[in-house]
């Protein structure tokens, strides 16, 4: 899609008219002065407390929208806080670095760096391979800066972008991320602003985009001292599973959307991030005429103009409703695209048997022949889970816009054990799985270690100081998941530092045996989905007993999902394997006919007569 920039440019600034404001947060400048900026609607009297080198209280000034600002001499590392009133003493909600963590001061920064990928101009979305990642969980030390050793042998794997599960300050040290309070705050313990830059830039030396996974429907229950300043951020008008909804469109909302838009705009303004991943979008209400993600969108397509580069918008929406990724001039927010549940929970209840709570109504072959052709299974069907008509029809969007997996945080971690595909599949099947998805038409997501097939759990770990909110969040998830559990089993304490420990990779079983060989045979899928762009069509399928046979002009791909052999014909005279998935491959071509063992899949090309 071709944009007037200036056009365009236009449209949005008249939009946003009323946000003459300054960034919030502390904003150090090239002169060596900060500009401080508070949303602080409800108090009458705010002061800037400089805690260091030399304490010093100074008096902000109110200017509009419920906004004090104050511009003073502070040098990067300076900790501060705002008092309110005169008795309430709170770190700032759009803290950029908070060194001694949720409920500690709150610290200046300097965004200047050293970037070396002034040359870089990002991956097309059709070549998106994403690869989520826990970045405490990824390497012993638990860093952005560990990470950077593993990034050539991603890229050799077939990786294109690797997705960060959220990094936003959350309580201590141990947390997925979506217990985040300082939406503008890179974790210190992860290595802060710097180590974040630094594994951006590295990352695009070696031709991958970063994605960052944000939070922007809830606040974490610890920390969040918004609560305290701006109330009007909150709203009791709606809420989500994990508290109270964010005010996206009753009074005040504008002031919300502003800290939330530029929260969005920093990270691929000053962190060079190349999108992000919306968490949870199906809980971010908004009924006003301008949705807060069409809104968010347009920023975004105007700071990528301003960039020269895509930055990209993936919404997390379990209501199949494809209007978040439809173009604007079709009636759409204008992401560029929602990830797929249906596709994996079709694959994974074929599979498994597994038909317990959103499991409900999966399981049928048919269904995955479905997921294979739309993405979508249900897009105006009856779901039995839903008791009612479910999603709509998604043809329209392109394939590029679907993300697919067969493992993600949620799909593992939000399991009673963590447990990982490859504790309940053979290796038969574990590589059936990686062919559908990762020859699909869709851009497929790999979670960390699932490319050599990690025995570790991704267990749900927390780290939280408060006494009555660690034995709620443990008792919760013993009555979560009680319903799934063997005799003897429990349900691992997410507070437990063994919890954390289990869930880290062991990144050295890549080269042993059986581990090995599957990495390998990703890396050979990854190499077929690059040669072969045909694939990158939308196909067409049909079922013979248990197999699949996906078609696509001059390529074909069978997947047999049942244990016996099968024998499936094929019109053309001349087909060339290019890939079987047994081990040893023994699938054949003869006289028309493909023969393949059970739980293999097999992908033929047309060969030229």
């Amino acid at each position: 899609m071709v944009y007037d920039t200036d056009r365009f440019s236009a449209c949005i600034s008249r939009g946003l008219a009323m946000f003459d404001l300054p960034l919030p947060g502390a904003i150090y400048r090239a002169d060596g002065t900060t500009a401080f900026t508070l949303w602080a609607p409800t108090a009458n009297r705010v002061e800037l407390m400089l805690l260091d080198p030399t304490p010093q209280t100074i008096a902000m000034q109110p200017i509009g929208y419920g906004c004090w600002h104050v511009v003073t001499t502070a040098a990067p590392g300076s900790r501060y806080r705002y008092r309110l009133d005169g008795n309430r003493e709170r770190p700032d909600p759009a803290s950029r670095c908070q060194p001694e963590g949720v409920h500690g001061p709150s610290a200046v920064v300097d965004h200047a760096f050293a970037w070396t990928d002034t040359a870089w101009r990002g991956v097309p979305l059709s070549d998106l391979v994403i690869y989520e990642l826990h970045v405490g969980t990824f390497t012993p030390e638990g860093t952005f800066e560990a990470i950077i050793p593993h990034l050539p042998l991603l890229r050799d794997l077939g990786i294109t972008a690797i997705e960060l599960m959220p990094v936003a300050h959350f309580p201590g040290v141990r947390n997925w991320g979506y217990d985040g309070v300082y939406l503008y705050a890179p974790h210190t313990a992860y290595g802060g602003v710097t180590g974040l830059k630094r594994l951006v830039d590295a990352a695009h030396a070696h031709g991958i985009a970063v994605l960052l996974d944000v939070v922007y429907n809830h606040f974490g229950p610890e920390g969040n001292y918004l609560w305290d300043i701006a109330p009007p951020a909150f709203t009791n008008r709606y809420q989500t599973p994990w508290g109270a909804a964010i005010n996206y469109d009753g009074p005040e909302s504008d002031l919300v959307r502003w800290l939330i838009i530029e929260n969005a705009l920093e990270w691929l303004r000053e962190y060079h991030i190349d999108g992000l991943r919306l968490d949870a979008t199906h809980a971010i209400f908004d009924v006003s005429p301008y949705h807060v993600l069409e809104e968010l969108a347009d920023r975004v397509q105007a700071q990528a103009i301003r960039l020269g580069r895509p930055a990209y918008l993936f919404a997390e929406h379990p209501l199949n409703d494809p209007r978040f990724a439809r173009p604007k001039v079709l009636g759409g927010y204008g992401l560029s695209g929602v990830w797929s549940d249906d596709f994996h929970h079709a694959l994974h209840t074929l599979l498994t048997g597994e038909q317990r709570g959103y499991y409900e109504g999966f399981g049928s072959i048919e269904q995955m022949a479905t997921a294979l052709e739309r993405s979508f299974v249900f897009a105006g069907e009856y779901s039995p889970h839903a008791r009612r008509r479910f999603g709509r029809d998604p043809s329209d969007l392109a394939v590029e816009q679907f993300v697919v997996f067969a493992q993600n945080h949620d799909q593992v971690g939000n399991r009673a054990l963590g447990d990982r595909l490859g504790a309940t599949l053979s290796e038969a099947q574990m590589r059936l799985v990686a062919a559908t998805v990762l020859l699909s038409p869709y851009t497929p997501l790999i979670f960390m270690g699932e490319e050599y097939n990690e025995p570790a759990p991704f267990q749900y770990f927390t780290d939280h100081s408060d006494p009555a909110l660690i034995e709620g969040v443990r008792e919760g998830r013993k009555r979560e998941f009680a319903y799934f559990l063997s005799p003897g089993q429990e349900v691992p304490d997410p507070q437990d530092p063994a919890t954390f420990t289990r869930s880290k990779l062991n990144h050295a079983l890549r080269t042993v045996g059986r581990h090995a060989a599957h990495q390998a045979f990703y890396r050979e899928l990854l190499s077929l989905r690059r040669a072969l762009p045909g694939l990158r069509q939308r196909p067409r399928t049909r079922i013979v007993d248990r197999v699949i046979v996906v078609e696509w002009p001059s390529i074909r791909l069978l997947l047999n999902f049942g244990a016996e052999p099968a024998r499936i014909t094929l019109t053309a005279d001349s087909w060339r394997i290019r890939m079987d998935s047994a081990d040893p491959p023994s699938a054949t071509f003869t006289n028309g006919w493909v023969t393949c063992v059970g739980h293999s899949a097999v992908l033929l090309t047309a060969e030229a007569s």
